[in-house]
Protein backbone atom coordinates (compact mmCIF):
# COMPACT_ATOMS: atom_id res chain seq x y z
CA UNK A 1 0.00 0.00 0.00
CA UNK A 2 2.93 2.27 1.01
CA UNK A 3 4.38 1.55 -2.71
CA UNK A 4 1.39 2.53 -4.29
CA UNK A 5 1.07 5.94 -2.83
CA UNK A 6 4.65 7.09 -3.97
CA UNK A 7 3.54 7.15 -7.41
CA UNK A 8 0.21 9.64 -6.58
CA UNK A 9 1.65 11.40 -4.56
CA UNK A 10 4.32 12.46 -7.38
CA UNK A 11 1.79 12.76 -9.53
CA UNK A 12 0.24 15.45 -7.45
CA UNK A 13 3.01 16.95 -6.59
CA UNK A 14 4.41 17.54 -10.35
CA UNK A 15 0.86 18.57 -11.69
CA UNK A 16 0.60 21.09 -8.81
CA UNK A 17 3.93 22.43 -9.28
CA UNK A 18 3.53 22.90 -13.74
CA UNK A 19 0.51 24.83 -13.37
CA UNK A 20 2.22 27.09 -10.35
CA UNK A 21 5.29 27.79 -13.04
CA UNK A 22 2.09 28.18 -16.21
CA UNK A 23 0.74 30.97 -13.57
CA UNK A 24 3.97 32.58 -12.98
CA UNK A 25 4.46 32.71 -16.93
CA UNK A 26 1.37 34.29 -18.17
CA UNK A 27 2.26 38.04 -18.66
CA UNK A 28 0.09 41.00 -17.33
CA UNK A 29 -1.55 42.14 -20.63
CA UNK A 30 -2.31 45.58 -19.38
CA UNK A 31 1.85 46.03 -18.59
CA UNK A 32 2.90 49.04 -20.98
CA UNK A 33 5.58 47.28 -23.31
CA UNK A 34 8.70 49.36 -23.40
CA UNK A 35 11.05 49.56 -26.53
CA UNK A 36 14.63 50.68 -25.18
CA UNK A 37 16.22 52.91 -27.54
CA UNK A 38 19.61 53.12 -25.57
CA UNK A 39 20.37 56.57 -26.81
CA UNK A 40 19.44 59.35 -25.17
CA UNK A 41 17.45 60.63 -21.94
CA UNK A 42 14.03 60.82 -24.16
CA UNK A 43 11.38 59.17 -23.45
CA UNK A 44 7.36 59.04 -25.19
CA UNK A 45 4.66 57.09 -24.54
CA UNK A 46 1.50 56.32 -26.63
CA UNK A 47 -2.04 55.16 -26.02
CA UNK A 48 -3.21 54.40 -29.62
CA UNK A 49 -7.13 53.92 -30.59
CA UNK A 50 -9.27 53.87 -33.31
CA UNK A 51 -12.07 56.45 -34.22
CA UNK A 52 -14.50 55.61 -31.52
CA UNK A 53 -11.46 55.80 -28.82
CA UNK A 54 -11.31 52.00 -28.34
CA UNK A 55 -8.02 51.08 -27.37
CA UNK A 56 -6.04 48.93 -30.16
CA UNK A 57 -3.90 45.76 -29.35
CA UNK A 58 -1.01 45.12 -30.90
CA UNK A 59 -0.62 48.07 -33.34
CA UNK A 60 2.80 48.35 -34.53
CA UNK A 61 4.54 51.97 -33.91
CA UNK A 62 7.99 52.25 -35.84
CA UNK A 63 10.44 54.77 -36.23
CA UNK A 64 14.02 55.69 -37.84
CA UNK A 65 16.29 57.64 -35.79
CA UNK A 66 19.19 59.99 -37.21
CA UNK A 67 21.46 61.28 -34.56
CA UNK A 68 24.84 62.29 -33.69
CA UNK A 69 27.30 64.17 -35.33
CA UNK A 70 25.71 64.25 -39.06
CA UNK A 71 23.17 62.55 -38.08
CA UNK A 72 26.21 59.32 -38.48
CA UNK A 73 24.15 57.01 -35.75
CA UNK A 74 21.21 55.33 -37.08
CA UNK A 75 18.33 53.77 -35.04
CA UNK A 76 15.41 51.80 -35.57
CA UNK A 77 12.61 50.82 -33.13
CA UNK A 78 9.14 48.99 -32.96
CA UNK A 79 6.75 48.58 -30.31
CA UNK A 80 3.49 46.69 -30.04
CA UNK A 81 0.59 47.99 -27.90
CA UNK A 82 -0.94 46.25 -25.22
CA UNK A 83 -4.60 45.35 -25.17
CA UNK A 84 -4.92 48.95 -23.26
CA UNK A 85 -3.26 50.37 -26.65
CA UNK A 86 -0.64 51.51 -25.11
CA UNK A 87 3.10 51.81 -25.30
CA UNK A 88 6.74 53.66 -24.95
CA UNK A 89 9.77 54.42 -26.22
CA UNK A 90 12.62 55.24 -23.93
CA UNK A 91 16.17 55.87 -24.34
CA UNK A 92 15.51 57.93 -27.25
CA UNK A 93 18.73 60.96 -28.21
CA UNK A 94 17.32 64.62 -26.98
CA UNK A 95 19.20 65.67 -30.54
CA UNK A 96 18.18 64.24 -33.68
CA UNK A 97 18.97 65.21 -37.33
CA UNK A 98 16.43 67.34 -38.77
CA UNK A 99 15.32 67.78 -35.03
CA UNK A 100 11.68 66.08 -35.03
CA UNK A 101 11.60 62.05 -35.19
CA UNK A 102 7.93 60.64 -37.31
CA UNK A 103 6.31 58.07 -35.62
CA UNK A 104 4.42 55.64 -38.27
CA UNK A 105 1.70 53.33 -37.13
CA UNK A 106 0.01 50.56 -38.67
CA UNK A 107 -2.86 47.41 -37.93
CA UNK A 108 -4.43 46.09 -40.42
CA UNK A 109 -5.69 48.39 -42.77
CA UNK A 110 -5.57 51.36 -40.29
CA UNK A 111 -2.57 53.72 -39.96
CA UNK A 112 -1.69 56.56 -38.36
CA UNK A 113 1.50 59.19 -38.14
CA UNK A 114 2.69 60.42 -35.32
CA UNK A 115 5.58 62.97 -34.73
CA UNK A 116 7.73 64.10 -31.74
CA UNK A 117 10.40 66.82 -30.75
CA UNK A 118 13.06 65.45 -28.16
CA UNK A 119 14.23 68.79 -28.05
CA UNK A 120 11.57 70.35 -27.01
CA UNK A 121 9.43 67.89 -24.92
CA UNK A 122 12.14 65.18 -23.78
CA UNK A 123 9.65 63.03 -21.57
CA UNK A 124 6.45 63.15 -22.65
CA UNK A 125 2.93 61.81 -23.75
CA UNK A 126 1.31 62.08 -27.50
CA UNK A 127 -2.08 62.28 -28.42
CA UNK A 128 -3.14 62.27 -31.85
CA UNK A 129 -6.50 63.03 -33.39
CA UNK A 130 -8.22 62.68 -37.27
CA UNK A 131 -8.89 66.00 -38.52
CA UNK A 132 -9.99 66.58 -42.26
CA UNK A 133 -8.66 62.81 -42.29
CA UNK A 134 -5.48 64.21 -41.60
CA UNK A 135 -3.22 63.48 -38.91
CA UNK A 136 -2.15 65.97 -35.82
CA UNK A 137 -0.61 65.96 -32.76
CA UNK A 138 -2.35 67.11 -29.39
CA UNK A 139 -1.75 65.37 -26.09
CA UNK A 140 -1.74 61.06 -25.17
CA UNK A 141 -3.69 58.94 -27.94
CA UNK A 142 -2.97 58.04 -31.70
CA UNK A 143 -6.07 57.65 -33.85
CA UNK A 144 -5.94 55.85 -36.87
CA UNK A 145 -7.65 56.00 -40.17
CA UNK A 146 -8.31 53.26 -42.93
CA UNK A 147 -5.47 53.03 -45.29
CA UNK A 148 -7.09 53.31 -49.13
CA UNK A 149 -5.87 49.96 -50.93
Amino acid sequence: MTGSRFPVLMTIFLVAGLTLAHAQQVPDPHQVPVMDGEAGPCSVAFTVTDVNASPIYDARIRVHIEYGFAGVRRLDLEAATNVDGKTQFKGLPQKVKGGTLYFNASKDKLAGAATYDPAKNCSGTSRFHRLDGEMSQAGSAMNFHSVSS
